[in-house]
């Protein structure tokens, strides 16, 4: 393949994004330099970077499909058809993600799913990884980009002149870009924190709750969550505030740990042996959205998933919205050649406003999952939701324009409003399917959404 311009592209951060990006560059013909500040993650014990699983969907596998990738991380990940609800007492309701019971998303080990992008980015001629190389300085007016050893402390200059920056939440790429004229920033942080504890396999590795949900134990105003593992095991995530009276600033002891899960999560006391080890030895993470703008500077940078947009991950969306991304930057690089610029300036048209959409509806499903999935009146208004989706398209649930199609999160908030709206005239008052007016439904649809009434393309 004929190298184009800017031969050379420099790529912050072996994330997952990055690794990903990287194959799409390598399959362009660029050499790839990928600069990451840790060790190589697949050969320091213990170095996983965050293990929080993740939710993989349809946006995030068109990725791996167009890098050839998909077929390999797929036998990594676990099909999750719904959500099964775990009350106080221990009894579980399963809630199916759409109309047709068959639609999933897939839980994967962040960890897992990085050291198996960059083994699979290697293959590729012309990548190229460099860790303990830690990001120092963006030379704006010039493109290049100053690297530092971070064990011998040495500097260098990268070759090449294009950066992107797929370093993460806390860019050092885009610290630098603050600093830039009329760069706009911001970091909010939820009042919550999350901590990691995991249910292990039963014998023989046997899974000791659903295989194929996503389990979730919502308590108003904090909940946890399960996420299935390949060996049999669980990873669980506990959402909850970081002061209060009930937080975990209070959680200081074993026995207020033990009182804690033993009015709240009851059932998975015989679930969680090291419970009380694991609490105390894993650390308790923030959660954070980053907004920022612009994206881009010229010709030269660009930020990509997590360094323009980290979300919280209440949507399953913070992967599958940092692989389309690359998805659309390639799509760019398709149509532009390599002419930067143009790349530059329509990627990040393309994508900011649905960033945002999505980083609004990541935080609203929050309060859904923590506290909505168990209450009768959302539970009738799903199964509504549902039926209308069987009788008129797949367009009316929000969740599945998200997760299971490719629609832009901004198109897709939109509609999800006036589906919404929908949903409160038809349930209003009611609580019996019977009295579910269909034929006002159909009226009310072709009003509101008209040329909306089908999505080309659906999952």
């Amino acid at each position: 393949m004929t190298k184009r311009d800017f031969a050379t592209i420099n790529l912050a951060g072996a994330g997952l994004a990055g690794s990903l990006m990287a194959v799409y560059l390598a399959q362009k013909g660029y050499a790839v330099n990928v600069y990451e500040r840790r060790p190589d993650m697949r050969k320091v014990e213990g170095d996983q970077g965050r293990s929080i699983n993740l939710a993989l969907s349809v946006r995030g596998i068109q990725a791996l499909r167009e890098t050839g990738m998909e077929e390999h991380v797929m036998k990594m990940a676990i099909p999750m058809y719904g959500r099964m609800i775990h009350d106080e007492n221990g009894l579980q309701t399963f809630q199916a993600y759409s109309r047709d019971r068959k639609s999933c998303i897939y839980s994967i080990s962040r960890a897992e799913l990085n050291k198996s992008l960059m083994t699979m980015a290697e293959s590729f001629e012309g990548i190229r990884f460099h860790f303990n190389k830690a990001c120092e300085e963006m030379d704006f007016s010039s493109g290049k980009l100053v690297v530092k050893d971070t064990i011998s402390g040495e500097k260098s200059v990268a070759p090449g002149t294009i950066t992107l920056a797929c370093d993460g939440a806390f860019s050092a790429i885009r610290y630098d870009m603050q600093k830039t004229p009329r760069f706009d920033f911001s970091q909010t942080y939820l009042a919550h924190g999350y901590k990691e504890l995991t249910i292990p396999p039963g014998a023989g590795g046997t899974f000791l709750l659903e295989k194929h949900a996503l389990h979730i134990w919502p308590r108003g105003h904090f909940m946890m969550i399960a996420l299935p593992n390949p060996d049999g095991s669980f990873t669980c995530t506990l959402f909850f505030p970081f002061e209060g009276e009930k937080s975990f600033a209070n959680l200081s002891t074993t026995e207020a740990v033990h009182t804690f899960f033993s009015e709240y999560f009851p059932d998975t006391l015989p679930l969680i042996p090291d419970l009380l080890n694991d609490f105390f030895a894993n650390p308790t993470s923030s959660l954070v959205t980053i907004r920022c703008y612009p994206w881009i500077w010229e010709d030269k940078v660009a930020l990509i998933g997590d360094a323009a947009h980290a979300i919280v991950p209440f949507f399953g969306q913070g992967m599958n919205a940092a692989f389309e991304d690359c998805t659309v930057l390639n799509q760019c690089m398709e149509e532009h050649g390599s002419d930067w610029g143009k790349i530059f300036a329509e990627y990040q048209q393309l994508r900011k406003n649905n960033a945002e959409a999505i980083a609004n509806m990541a935080l609203e499903n929050f309060v859904e999952m923590r506290d909505t999935v168990a209450d009768e009146r959302f539970l009738f208004r799903k199964k509504v939701e549902h039926l209308l989706g069987q009788k008129f398209g797949p367009y009316f649930s929000r969740y599945e324009l998200v997760s299971f199609s490719r629609i832009p999160y901004e198109e897709a908030y939109r509609r999800g409003l006036i589906n919404q709206a929908i949903l409160d005239e038809l349930t209003d008052g009611r609580s019996d399917l019977a009295e579910i007016d269909f034929e006002k439904a159909e009226t009310l649809i072709n009003e509101r959404l008209g040329a909306d009434f089908t999505i080309p393309g659906f999952a």
